[in-house]
């Protein structure tokens, strides 16, 4: 047993080894002797090189983005699943789709091994475990309509790959996000991202650039889709969902923004149309009730320049 255990360690660093994020970084050797501020600078100097590494993976990101459109304008789900930092950005990129575009919860998802507890807690040996991958987004009800978003920074959780390899079985689009070359979790995948932002500032403490770089692509993913669903108007979160004092008071600003009137007209509109600021530009924008307003973006599926522009 003890043999065994060793041969697994040692087959572990090994891969440990081939892995980009896992390198020490020549530049930070030092940054236990620095100061506050120079601790800082080093840091800072490393996240610049992030946004670069991100760009240079945006032919791949918007392969992604349109198969995630397609799927969602068939019926079928965005599931994003990951262990540890990883999977906690997929929650959180999930979990403010919601408010942001009033998209329904079910429409995007986050799987995070371990399960709810290890949002705030590492679950110990939760991303090892390449069978519940399976079985988590199997639990979900997961489908060939749906498409999955498979994030690891290091690019070999076995969680991950478990999950994409039944997602492929059911014939899924499947998206994979790491920031390691040739890792088995972007060879998993119909669609590889991977930003390599080279080794940590701290040797192995991927919730730092490789971090940042996932959180970016996932800014990228959700929003860029949401604006091919028509979510937005010019640049405005139009589908903003309304739920609290301040979110009404943005809602007010858009409508303001968007149509060029006062506050009272952009109240008194909001009001009419259920608080839903899309309707009440559309009523401002076309000089039509709320009645007619919604129905007009509904024959536009819910685009609202498309709508405006061909009254």
């Amino acid at each position: 047993m003890q043999a065994k255990k060793v041969s697994g360690t040692s087959d572990l660093l090994a891969q440990l080894n081939k892995i980009v994020s896992e390198g020490r970084n020549p530049d930070t050797m030092d940054i236990d002797l620095l100061s506050t501020e120079a601790i800082l600078r080093k840091i800072n100097q490393e996240d610049a090189k992030v946004a670069n590494a991100v760009a240079q993976e945006i032919p791949h990101i918007a392969s992604a983005v349109d198969a995630i459109v397609e799927k969602l304008l068939s019926g079928g789900r965005l599931v994003y699943t990951g262990a540890g930092t990883s999977g906690r950005l997929g929650i959180l990129d999930a979990v403010e789709c919601r408010p942001t575009f009033s998209v329904p919860d079910s429409l995007v998802i986050g799987v995070i091994a371990g399960g709810e507890p290890a949002i705030q807690h590492a679950v110990e040996g939760a991303e090892d475990n390449k069978a519940q991958g399976a079985l988590d987004i199997q639990a979900i009800n997961f489908s060939e309509n749906d498409v999955l978003v498979g994030l690891s920074a290091s690019g070999r959780t076995p969680y991950v790959v478990g999950a994409l390899e039944y997602a492929n079985s059911l014939g899924a689009k499947t998206i994979s996000i790491a920031c390691n070359p040739d890792s088995i979790v972007l060879n998993s995948a119909s669609i590889a991202i991977c930003p390599v932002v080279g080794p940590e500032c701290l040797t192995g403490s991927t919730r730092m650039k490789s971090g940042t770089a996932q959180k970016l692509v996932l800014n990228m993913l959700s929003t860029a889709s949401m604006i091919r669903l028509g979510k937005t108007y010019q640049n405005l979160m139009v589908d903003v969902n309304a739920t609290n004092e301040k979110l009404k008071a943005r809602a007010i600003r858009i409508v303001m923004q968007a149509t060029d009137c006062e506050k009272e007209e952009a109240a008194t509109a909001l009001e009419a149309a259920n608080h839903k600021a899309k309707v009440a530009i559309m009523m401002i924008l076309t000089d039509t009730t709320a009645e007619q307003a919604e129905s007009m973006l509904t024959t536009h599926n819910g685009f609202l320049r498309r709508a405006v522009e061909e009254q």
